[in-house]
């Protein structure tokens, strides 16, 4: 495994992160407990979850994923090997179930108490924004449009102190964003300046051959700014695998379960992959290494977040950690994203 430190901070965590979202829905408590024994064995320190997962949202099935990592700390005594990552959910329809007042203090205070309990621990080493609390271009939006009727107001002030406070409590350690703009993450680290207020150390954005949006703008803030992209969805949900051009597709695949996540298979993102995938074969590697090592690549992202639903997935993906580009396959992977730039956002 290779390492790198967490920007702003001292920690050291692996350059491939162990993604936990299907842990409680497509993947069983066993399953989840033997992934991260398996993770950690290869070197993988670096896990992220969320109080949200698994995914996709639903009340019947809520935290359930803190909940698998909870019996596992306590189960192996490994917490603290463990650099951990969570989220508190912003606000929408579809989590209404866990709460109705945003990222207020007290909001913010209870969603680190309530995942604390889950996780059986006494502190969170990366605690994240899920996503803004204002209406933006995410989640396969293209393009902004202002919205008359969204009544957020600026309180990025706000929810630093509430951290401050949260870190000095030594609830949780360092604090990142997720599905962030470029406003939104230097509106946070205007306020950090003026009010010598925690800053923000990581965000967590979707990034992949498939979505390259973060390297528009998001790229240079993270590199200028020090803050590290923690990138999610590095395969886009199981397409840059290649499984579903071949039809060796389960149906319990994520694309087979979940029609809300179709974006990632509309004609272009098709098109496209075909395209990887012939450079991959070309190359005598998997779409799976290819596509993860791009990623993982980049000077922007400190770290990939890697998920599966099997540990054969597993292994692959981690596998990817020892494939080097060369320039001349950066080259052929830059000729397709200039034919179909960014086709599943």
């Amino acid at each position: 495994m290779k390492y790198t430190i967490l920007p702003q901070t001292d920690i050291k965590v692996s350059k491939h992160c162990l993604g936990t979202m299907t842990w409680g829905n497509q993947n069983t408590e066993s399953e989840g407990h033997e992934q991260m024994d398996y993770a950690l064995d290869q070197g993988i320190n670096f896990f992220d979850t969320a109080e949200l997962y698994p995914v996709p949202a639903e009340e019947k099935t809520y935290a359930e994923t803190e909940r698998i990592i909870g019996n596992w700390f306590q189960k192996t005594g490994n917490r603290d090997k463990v650099i951990l990552a969570s989220k508190i959910a912003g606000p929408g329809d579809y989590t209404a179930h866990i709460r109705t007042n945003g990222f207020s203090p007290a909001a913010l205070v209870d969603g680190v108490n309530q995942s604390l309990k889950r996780l059986q621990t006494d502190y969170i080493d990366l605690y994240q924004l899920h996503w803004p609390e204002r209406q933006t271009n995410t989640f396969g939006i293209r393009d902004y449009k202002q919205h008359l009727d969204d009544k957020w107001e600026d309180n990025f002030q706000e929810i630093l102190h509430t951290f401050q406070s949260l870190i000095k409590s030594g609830k949780i350690r360092h604090i990142g964003i997720s599905n962030e703009k470029a406003w939104g993450t230097m509106r946070f680290l205007e306020e950090s300046r003026a009010h010598n207020l925690p800053r923000i150390s990581t965000i967590q954005n979707a990034y992949s051959l498939l979505n390259r949006v973060f390297e528009g703008d998001m790229a240079e803030i993270a590199i200028r700014e020090n803050i590290g992209l923690l990138a999610y969805s590095p395969m886009a949900f199981g397409v840059l695998s290649g499984k579903y051009l071949k039809k060796l597709d389960a149906k319990n695949s994520r694309l087979n379960l979940f029609s809300r996540f179709s974006r990632y298979s509309n004609d272009q993102a098709t098109e496209a992959t075909k395209l990887y995938l012939k450079i991959a074969e070309e190359n005598n590697v998997s779409l799976a290494q290819l596509s993860l090592a791009f990623v993982t690549q980049q000077p922007f992202v400190t770290s990939t977040i890697i998920g599966a639903t099997n540990l054969e997935q597993l292994k692959e993906n981690i596998s990817s950690i020892n494939l080097e580009i060369n320039d001349a396959l950066l080259d052929s992977l830059n000729n397709v994203h200039q034919v179909f730039p960014n086709p599943a956002p």
